[in-house]
This record gives C-alpha cells, sequence and structure tokens, in this order.
C-alpha cells in the first residue's frame, strides 16, 4: 500500500526556517514525480515544489529562493526547505507523489498533511 507521511510542521515566527518531511513508502522515485502542495484556509490546493524522476525542479513565484524541494533516495524521504517564511505561506502542506497512467490522466498519492504556522 502506497503511503506518504508528512511531519515537520508548526509553528514559526515570520523569517523563520522549517524543514518539512514525506517519509514515502510502495512507491519508487524513479517512477512517480514527487512535489509539495499547501492549502490554505478557504483557497485552492497550490503547487510549492516539485522534483521530477529525472531530478529536475518546479517551484511557482511566490516560494523561489525561497523553498527547496530534494529527495534521500536511500531513505525514501523527500523534504521540503523552508526559508524566509512568511505569513502568506501558512498553510496545511501535503506531500503528493503523482504519474502519468495515460495523456489524458494522473495517478495522484497525497499525505495527510502537516500544518505550517507562520506568525509573530
Amino acid at each position: 500500500q502506497v503511503q506518504l507521511v508528512e511531519s515537520g510542521g508548526g509553528l514559526v515566527q515570520p523569517g523563520g526556517s522549517l524543514r518539512l518531511s514525506c517519509a514515502a513508502s510502495g512507491i519508487g522515485f524513479n517512477i512517480f514525480t514527487m512535489g509539495w502542495y499547501r492549502q490554505a484556509p478557504g483557497k485552492q490546493r497550490e503547487l510549492v515544489a516539485a522534483m521530477t524522476r529525472s531530478g529536475s525542479t518546479i517551484y511557482p513565484d511566490s516560494v523561489k529562493g525561497r523553498f527547496t524541494i530534494s529527495t534521500d533516495n536511500a531513505k525514501n524521504t523527500v523534504y521540503l526547505q523552508m526559508s524566509s517564511l512568511k505569513p502568506e505561506d501558512t498553510a496545511v502542506y501535503y506531500c503528493n507523489a503523482n504519474r502519468v497512467i495515460t495523456a489524458a490522466g494522473r495517478l495522484d498519492y497525497w499525505g495527510q498533511g502537516t500544518q505550517v504556522t507562520v506568525s509573530s
């Protein structure tokens, strides 16, 4: 069974740093694209970082230069290092693993989420 378990969330002051971890089981990073999404209250879930199986990374402008996604294949773990945190970063952060099934479809697995609150 595929499982994604996030950890590392918490309360941090603006300008602070936090590292999120996602322990994955039942998937291989050479097959799946790994990513982090976040969802703030009343807002849609949005991508904050992704890493393809080829090693390419994707970041939206809102977090570029502040967030870094990385993986430890030996530990089957993906990380999200967050720095210079802003109140706007407050959200539930979700680990995601996905792969394309067909040209028109995608298979997604999600973690349960971890709360990140940035407040003074």
